[in-house]
Parts: C-alpha cells; sequence; structure tokens
C-alpha cells in the first residue's frame, strides 16, 4: 500500500513542479540551502540524515552539486562521483540510520570534490526549456523551476529510474555567510 501512496506524492510533486515558471541558468549563481521534499522516493530522509546543506552554483555556470555541513558553519562539497547509484537506491533505508551518518562523516574527505563536479545549462523537460543541472560523472539532471526569487523547487531525475527524488532550495542571503563564503573544509 506504501508503494500507490509513493506513486501518488511523486505525481503530485511532478504536477506542482509543472506548474511552477522556469529560470535562467544566471538566476541560480549563489548558495542554497536545500531540503527534500518527502515523496516516497527511496532517497527521502537520506541527505538530510548525512547532514546535507545544499548547492552553490558559481557565475560561470559550474555548481557544487553535493553541499554537506563539516561542523560549525563549514561546509565540504563531495563528489558524487563515488557514490555507487545502485547500491544507494538498493540498501536506502540504510541512508537513513545513525550508523550512515557516522560512517559519511568520516567518510567525507575522502569523498571530496576538487571543484564544481556539474554544470548548469538550459534543459528541456515536459516541453518547458528552464534551468538543470547536469552532473560530470553521474546520470543525473536537477531540473529547476521557480516558486519565487528566493526559493527553487527541483527534480532530481536519474537515467533508467522514472522516480524524481524531490527538493527545494531557499538562497542563502545572510551577508555574513556571503562575506565569509561558508568555507569548504
Amino acid at each position: 500500500m506504501r508503494r500507490d501512496n509513493a506513486v501518488n506524492d511523486q505525481q503530485r510533486a511532478l504536477e506542482q513542479f509543472l506548474r511552477l515558471p522556469p529560470l535562467e541558468p544566471c538566476e541560480l549563481a549563489g548558495l542554497w540551502q536545500g531540503r527534500g521534499v518527502p515523496t516516497g522516493h527511496p532517497f527521502d530522509g537520506v541527505l538530510e540524515n548525512l547532514g546535507w546543506f545544499g548547492k552553490r552554483f558559481n557565475p560561470d555556470l559550474r555548481a557544487d552539486a553535493l553541499l554537506f555541513h563539516v561542523g560549525g558553519r563549514k561546509l565540504r562539497a563531495i563528489d558524487p562521483k563515488w557514490v555507487p547509484l545502485p547500491l544507494a537506491l538498493r540498501f536506502h533505508a540504510f541512508g537513513r540510520t545513525a550508523l550512515a551518518a557516522v560512517l559519511f562523516a568520516g567518510l567525507q574527505r575522502c569523498l571530496q570534490a576538487k571543484g564544481p563536479v556539474a554544470s548548469i545549462k538550459t534543459v528541456a523537460f515536459e516541453g518547458v526549456a528552464s534551468a538543470a543541472m547536469i552532473y560530470d560523472d553521474q546520470p543525473i539532471v536537477d531540473h529547476f523551476r521557480r516558486i519565487n526569487d528566493d526559493s527553487l523547487m527541483g527534480l532530481m531525475a536519474m537515467r533508467d529510474d522514472d522516480r524524481f527524488y524531490v527538493f527545494e532550495l531557499e538562497r542563502v542571503i545572510d551577508p555574513i555567510a556571503l562575506a565569509q563564503n561558508l568555507p569548504v573544509g
């Protein structure tokens, strides 16, 4: 029965996303804090459990796709190429455990990105062109639509998987955080 609810939640999220207006890639520039939107996707709650902060989009249309808390106000960009997607999908329940959070915290330095790991482009989704983030080394595209000037809805689409991980991003407009550029640890 939960599977039917998950399909319904996915459909509702997709319908909501499709009603939102598109945006241009240059509008993404900046630091964004994220939160998952529960829809029954296997990754629901996993990123939050692992300390996910959000994403950073650079003016050159490159991006840090996955920023995680390191401690205090520090962030670390993780390179998603190290994430074995089939295993992550299969053992998703483990990703919501305390043990997974501890293991991930210990592995963050090894998983750290050496630079931006995704490109921002305009991509058509369901017939509407909008900003999207294409991962360099994973078969993933994050499609974005505008909720308002400082909030976005995102759908993470993985090749060969018809489900979407749904999330929202809120622009970080704290001048102190931006001045410090929230260092990557």
